[in-house]
């Protein structure tokens, strides 16, 4: 009971600390007085940056003639660009800091800007789907009063999927890329064009805000970004596909495979782990060919069999934080088909990829929570925390985590050579079941809701035809 009461003290501190993201700039000199930004750029994407970080600035245009670039060094190029534009706009300001930036893109000694016309953003854009590809971003900032000068470069490497005729121009018909390096944003619609990048995030949006940062230091000017006590400090390398935006983490990946190795350790035992060879290994073939084809491989991934010791025709699944995958029994043996238990595991699988359950123990429990669930000490806190966390998770994911699950599901299965449509058959044949049976406090459909839209959202994913049938869910 005492344990409880201080857990219960640690979930009020937490609590206490949901607090929001303030940003502001400082002068760093004895005066105190807060210093003028000016941006000498009229993209939107960057305004929207800096407006995102509380950042009051001016944007002021830079009027003049980009160097296309064309085979010379696209470091060069864009490091040349950005300090010409912040010098066209300090030319105007007798004080202030001016921040000036360039996007390019190479490929293979090509270096592309932005189209001049929608024929040339079309050939652009499928040619840089067809192969990775290296983004530059120069950045320049220059002191107006004191003429100071500094000159720095941002790479980022991307990975698209390949684009066909249609996706670009349904694209364009709501995408203007004209006005967009290589023709395409990250930010918006074309974030669902990219694989993978390597990498700043915020430099392929046209601003890498670590650099900039550090390059604001030496002018004097402190950027502050403070989140929970969390101190922004730069981007992270890999672009969360699934969630199609950059995340703020308050985690690293080690202490995600803490998490869940505290809470695998409630599971099982809750459940008894089942150690059938050849349920294991169908289960183990699938899991490694989905993982090996999806976008996130810097976790061990664990797949195991569970059985509820008081509920045997139990059929569910459940996926960790840190790589944890649990499917019970009696789903591997509903899942009769390799294409449809392919479909579950690869749901699962995006779960974590998306890391979708330790951003929904987050939002809960907070900080706080978190940290003693990534600890190695095992006391009373711990263990409430740890099953409080293990309930929490079993619950199921919100209808958005869902939908995400099925839609990058369905492209890890088929990538996998599996038919994305198994999700669809599963789904119909436990919906059938469902009607026949007494429904289950943790049955399938309690912790995976939202029949009708995931069917519907497993048909987008793959490119079939939706049925009027599918706009009725009757569960």
């Amino acid at each position: 009971m005492e344990g409880a009461l201080r857990f219960a003290k640690v979930l009020k501190t937490a609590a206490a600390f949901q607090c929001p993201v303030t940003a502001f700039l400082r002068q760093g000199r004895a005066t105190g007085d807060f210093v003028m930004i000016i941006l000498a750029s009229k993209s939107k994407a960057r305004q929207k940056l800096l407006r995102n970080l509380g950042v009051k600035f001016k944007a002021v245009p830079a009027r003049v003639k980009e160097h296309e670039g064309g085979s010379r060094d696209p470091r060069a190029t864009a490091a040349s660009n950005a300090l010409m534009k912040a010098r066209a706009v300090a030319g105007r300001f007798k004080k202030g800091i001016i921040i000036g930036c360039d996007t390019l893109v190479e490929q293979e000694g090509r270096i592309f800007g932005k189209p001049g016309s929608f024929k040339e953003a079309r050939q652009m854009l499928k040619r840089l789907s067809s192969k990775p590809h290296t983004l530059y971003t120069g950045i320049a900032v220059i002191d107006a009063a004191t003429r100071q000068e500094a000159v720095e470069v941002e790479k980022t490497r991307i990975e698209m999927e390949p684009l066909g005729d249609g996706e670009i121009t349904r694209y364009f018909q709501r995408v203007s890329p004209l006005d967009k390096a290589g023709g395409f944003d990250i930010q918006g619609l074309g974030g669902s064009f990219i694989r993978r990048i390597h990498g700043c995030y915020f430099n392929v949006v046209g601003l890498p805000l670590a650099r900039l940062r550090v390059m604001l230091k030496k002018f004097g000017v402190t950027l502050f970004v403070f989140l929970c006590g969390f101190i922004f400090n730069g981007c992270t390398t890999e672009y969360n596909l699934a969630t199609r935006k950059q995340d703020t983490m308050m985690y690293s990946t080690a202490k995600e495979v803490a998490i869940g190795d505290s809470l695998a350790v409630q599971v099982e035992k809750n459940y008894t782990v089942v150690h059938d060879p050849r349920m294991n290994e169908r289960l183990d073939r699938i899991g490694e060919k989905i993982v090996k084809v999806s976008d996130r491989h810097e976790l061990s991934y664990r797949f195991r069999i569970i059985e509820d010791p008081k509920d045997k025709d139990l059929v569910n699944a459940v996926s960790l934080p840190g790589g944890y995958i649990y499917v019970f029994q009696n789903l591997m043996k509903v899942a009769d088909t390799d294409d449809e238990l392919a479909a579950v595991v690869a749901h699962e699988v995006a779960h974590v990829v998306a890391r979708h359950s330790v951003k929904r123990l987050q939002a809960i429990w907070g900080y706080n929570i978190l940290t003693i669930l990534a600890g190695a000490t095992q006391n009373a806190e711990v263990a409430q925390g740890v099953q409080l966390a293990y309930v929490s998770l079993l619950s199921g994911y919100s209808q958005e985590d869902e939908l995400v699950a099925d839609r990058m599901g369905a492209i890890y299965a088929k990538r996998a050579g599996y038919d994305p449509r198994g999700m669809v058959k599963f789904l119909e044949k436990l919906r059938k079941r469902q009607k026949k049976e007494k429904p289950q406090p943790l049955s399938y459909f309690r912790t995976h809701p939202y029949y009708g839209q995931r069917v519907r959202a497993t048909k987008e994913a793959i490119g079939e035809n939706i049925d009027f049938d599918d706009f009725i869910d009757t569960l």
